[in-house]
């Protein structure tokens, strides 16, 4: 899911040379760890070690690959309460929300691992009449190196989504973490070391911005980048000086839809759980709501209910964590102020729930459309409910915007012909954010949410390169192709063409 990935530099200590910047606990501001800036020198050694590594992992063949990946799976269950206090402890997300994390990075693995070879395998295409002579095949390459930018908000499970089926496709790769949670991304790598300790095929390189950027100029043969939208158009301008391919998963403003038909009760508990878990920091998380006017009061009053119900704090019984990023709390600020001088109103919560590093559950209801709260990701546990004609108001409403990551409906009749009218890479009908524990399925977005997809056999063949190849079995009666062609050849092609494809 989507997080800004900073740009900033940092100004730790030095150990034997090399500058360090620090982990934090957002919940308290104690330090986790420390870790080193690596600047392009080592990001480029990074690279070609990788590269040197890709060759044998390649060679291992599917079944080879497969057979570690299932290795470091079988690890990380085992170690699974270790990853997720990490997480927990850089992120400040409740420790069994770091957990859910981890199972979904599991399964995630395990689908990859398993099905990389039915997907990208060789496989027989038709020829056609024309080409009847020619055995035509098509099968998927490994790029070579792998570049992945992941962000902090589910700092395992959605780079991951990059890692996963790039390593499962055949690629080595080198991963760099937000600089909130480098200790993620070292976890990840350490125990894939663990499992695989024969050549570094997945390895990690961490600091600021500037290491990101290095990344991109690194010689990498594709870069997956997870963050802002602002942060991927220069990670796209920098990889475009060396014609790097990129894949982008950027922000969200994604839609909530109420039909008078849906379950009222499934649907208020779906949207407070999509606005407000990971305390709102969910790039598929619901932002804002429409519902039909028929059923909007019931709804509003049944999310009200259990969004004011909701505590954050970084005690375990807490329901929501810290805003993990400092800067993101102005942003929320900023969005709620706005919209409460424009005339909507809270019926849960306000300007007062914003008390950094913690933001309380915030419900806003009659908000003018031009308020930054509806056109900008808010990223933060808020959510905007507001009443429509209908839901054909409610899907003009919702293709408005110029993202297109994810959406929810709630209709008994007719939510899945409802969806197909939706401008966004993922619905999920009756349900909050099912498409993205489902390994089969793509992820990804359109317009300001990005391209290219993770997940699935889309995601597999997200990190490939297709070849296609032809072979001539027999000599054909008629040779167009060759300059000793006589003018009856191509006057007999024409006829062969005008009675397959002329009627």
């Amino acid at each position: 899911m989507t997080a800004e990935v900073s740009t900033e530099t940092g100004d730790g200590a030095a150990t034997n040379g090399v500058p360090t910047f620090e982990s934090l606990d957002p919940r308290t501001g104690e330090v986790v760890d420390t870790y080193p800036v690596h600047d392009a020198d080592h990001v480029d050694k990074a690279v070609q070690r990788a590269r040197d590594a890709q060759q044998w992992w390649a060679d291992l063949g599917f079944s080879g690959r497969k057979q570690r990946l299932d290795q470091w799976r079988k690890l990380l269950v085992r170690r699974l309460d270790e990853g997720a206090g990490v997480i927990c402890a850089e992120t400040g997300k409740p420790i069994d929300d770091a957990r859910l994390e981890l199972v979904l990075v599991v399964d995630h693995l395990a689908w990859a691992a398993a099905n990389a070879e039915k997907v990208l395998k060789r496989r027989k295409v038709s020829s056609g009449l024309l080409m009847v002579n020619q055995a035509s095949t098509v099968e998927y390459h490994p790029h070579g190196v792998v570049g992945v930018i992941g962000p902090w908000n589910y700092p395992a499970f959605t780079p991951m989504g990059s890692i996963a089926y790039a390593l499962a496709a055949g690629n080595s790769v080198v991963f760099k973490p937000s600089e909130l949670t480098p200790g993620v991304g070292a976890w990840l790598a350490r125990t894939f070391e663990e499992a695989v300790p024969d050549q570094p095929v997945f390895t990690v390189v961490t600091g600021f911005g500037e290491t990101g950027a290095a990344l991109c100029r690194s010689g990498v043969n594709k870069l997956a980048f997870t963050g802002s939208t602002a942060t991927g158009k220069r990670v796209m301008a920098t990889c475009a000086e060396t014609l790097t391919p990129v894949l982008l998963e950027a922000g969200g403003k994604d839609a909530f839809i109420v039909d008078e038909d849906a379950d009222l009760r499934a649907a208020a508990e779906a949207a407070v759980w999509g606005a407000m878990s990971n305390a709102g920091q969910t790039c598929v998380g619901v932002e804002r709501a429409y519902v039909v006017d028929a059923v909007a009061d019931k709804f509003l009053d049944q999310v009200a209910t259990m969004a004011a119900e909701l505590r954050p704090g970084g005690e375990p019984q807490a329901n929501l964590g810290p805003i993990t990023m400092a800067s993101q709390v102005e942003v929320i600020r900023r969005h709620v102020d706005d919209a409460l001088e424009r005339g909507a109103r809270a019926v849960v919560g306000g300007s007062h729930s914003v008390r950094a590093p913690f933001v309380e559950p915030v419900v806003l209801t009659d908000v003018p459309p031009e308020a930054d709260v509806n056109l900008d990701e808010t990223f933060g546990p808020t959510i905007v409910v507001q009443r429509v004609r209908d839901v054909d108001e409610a899907i003009d409403l919702s293709n408005r915007s110029r993202f297109g990551l994810g959406a929810t409906i709630f209709s008994r009749s007719r939510g899945a012909d409802l969806a197909r009218r939706i401008r966004a890479g993922m619905v999920a009908v009756n349900g909050i954010i099912a498409f993205a524990a489902v390994p089969a399925l793509p992820f990804g977005g359109i317009g300001d949410s990005g391209f290219g997809r993770i997940h699935g056999e889309d995601g597999l063949r997200e990190f490939t390169r297709p070849q296609a190849v032809t072979r001539a079995k027999f000599r054909m009666p008629i040779n167009p192709m060759t300059f000793k062609r006589s003018p009856r050849t191509v006057r007999r092609l024409m006829r062969l063409v005008r009675l397959m494809h002329g009627r």
